[in-house]
C-alpha cells in the first residue's frame, strides 16, 4: 500500500459531472464552416494522392485556420479539463474515405496514432459485432453492452460519431483525480489499496513474450501526477490466469468502492454524441465509458464511431511500470497494442 497518500488533488481536472453538465461551453467547440471546408480540402489533397493514411502526417495536413485551436485542444487534454468535444464536422455529405482521413488529419496535429487492436489497426471502428461480452476474449466495445468505466492503452482516445444508436450508447467522463479525493476522505485504506499492483487481460492481444496479463496499480503517484490505468471486466477476467497475482479482498472492496463514485451522477458527466462530433479524452487523468444501447435494424443506420489512440507529444512522465503495455515512455511514441504486426488504417468497417 502506499502510504502516505498524496494530498488531495486540485487541479482543471479535478471536476464533477455537476460542475461542467450546465457548463457545455467550457468543453464543446463548434467548428465555423469555414473551418469545415478546410479539414476536407484537406482530407481530399491527401487521398488525391494516393498514400497509404497510416503515413499521414501533421505536414500532410494544413489547416492554417484551425491549427492554434488544435494546439489549445492537446494543452486542455494534457493539463487541462482533460477532454473536449468538436462539434460539426459534416460527415453526412463526406464520403467514408474522406471522413476518415479528415479524422486521421486532426489526430495527426494532435499526437501520433497507436495501433489498437492485434491487427495493428491505428483507425477503429466501433460498431456492434455481436460479440458475446462474458468471453474473456472479447473487446466489450464489439457489442452492444455497457463498457463500464475504463481507460484505454495510449495518452488519448479520440471518438468521431458517423451514426449513433437508435436508442443509448452515452458516453460517460469522470475524474480519477475526483475519485481519488472522495475515496481519500472517506475511506483512506481502500484509496491506499488503489496503488497496489493489479493483473489486467490482454484479451489475446499479446506481445512476443509476455504475459497474457500486464501489471500495472490502478492508480500511479510519479512525478507529481496521479495517473489511472483501470478496465474492471479486464482486472477480473485476468484472475483466470494462474501465474497472475490474486486480488485480495481490501483490492476487490477498493475496486467497488472506485466503481461506486464513479458511477454517481453528480460526479460524472454523460453526454450524447451526434454524427460529426469528435470526443478527445485524456486517458491518463480521465475514465470514460459507453452506456448500453438498442441498435437500428437497418445495416447502413447501426451505430459507428471511428476512434484514434493517440501518443502526444509534451506529455506527462509515466512510471516504469506501463512499459509493460505501452511498449515504451518516450512521450509522442508511446501505447497501444504491441503485437509487432504491421500497422493498418481500414477505412471499412474492422472485424475485431
Amino acid at each position: 500500500m502506499m502510504l502516505p497518500l498524496p494530498d488531495k488533488i486540485d487541479r482543471a481536472s479535478s471536476w464533477t459531472g455537476e460542475q461542467l453538465a450546465l457548463a457545455a461551453a467550457r468543453w464543446r467547440r463548434a467548428l465555423t464552416p469555414a473551418e469545415c471546408d478546410e479539414i476536407e480540402a484537406a482530407a481530399r489533397a491527401f487521398l488525391a494522392t494516393g498514400r497509404p493514411m497510416t503515413t499521414l502526417r501533421r505536414e500532410d495536413f494544413p489547416l492554417p485556420a484551425l491549427t492554434a485551436g488544435l494546439r489549445d485542444l492537446r494543452r486542455e487534454l494534457i493539463d487541462g479539463l482533460g477532454f473536449r468535444v468538436l462539434t460539426g464536422l459534416p460527415v453526412a455529405r463526406l464520403e467514408p474515405a474522406v471522413a476518415a482521413a479528415a479524422f486521421c488529419g486532426i489526430g495527426a496535429h494532435l499526437g501520433t496514432a497507436r495501433p489498437q487492436n492485434a491487427d495493428g489497426h491505428v483507425l477503429g471502428h466501433v460498431r456492434d459485432l455481436g460479440r458475446d461480452p462474458e468471453d474473456p476474449t472479447t473487446r466489450i466495445y464489439q457489442t452492444t453492452a455497457r463498457q463500464t468505466f475504463h481507460t484505454d492503452s495510449a495518452d488519448a482516445v479520440g471518438l468521431l460519431c458517423l451514426q449513433p444508436a437508435r436508442s443509448g450508447g452515452e458516453s460517460l467522463l469522470v475524474s480519477a483525480e475526483t475519485i481519488f479525493n472522495r475515496l481519500r476522505d472517506e475511506a483512506p485504506e481502500l484509496a491506499a489499496a488503489l496503488f497496489d499492483v493489479v493483473a489486467t487481460d490482454r484479451r489475446g492481444e499479446v506481445p512476443a513474450g509476455a504475459a497474457p496479463w500486464f501489471e500495472i496499480p490502478v492508480l500511479s503517484w510519479h512525478a507529481d501526477r496521479l495517473t489511472v490505468q483501470y478496465q474492471r471486466q479486464y482486472i477480473e477476467s485476468a484472475q483466470r490466469f494462474d501465474g497472475a497475482p490474486r486480488l485480495s479482498a481490501t483490492q476487490h472492496a477498493a475496486l467497488d468502492a472506485f466503481d461506486r463514485i464513479a458511477n454517481d451522477p453528480n460526479v460524472h458527466l454523460a453526454m450524447t454524441l451526434a454524427p460529426g462530433d469528435m470526443q478527445f479524452v485524456y486517458n491518463h487523468a480521465l475514465l470514460h465509458d459507453r452506456a448500453a444501447f438498442i441498435d437500428h435494424d437497418d445495416t447502413r443506420r447501426k451505430r459507428h464511431l471511428l476512434r484514434l489512440w493517440l501518443a502526444l507529444p509534451g506529455d506527462r512522465a509515466l512510471p516504469a511500470c506501463y512499459a509493460s503495455r505501452y511498449g515504451g515512455l518516450a512521450p509522442g511514441n508511446r501505447g497501444g497494442v504491441q503485437t509487432g504486426t504491421p500497422i493498418q488504417a481500414p477505412v471499412a468497417v474492422a472485424s475485431r
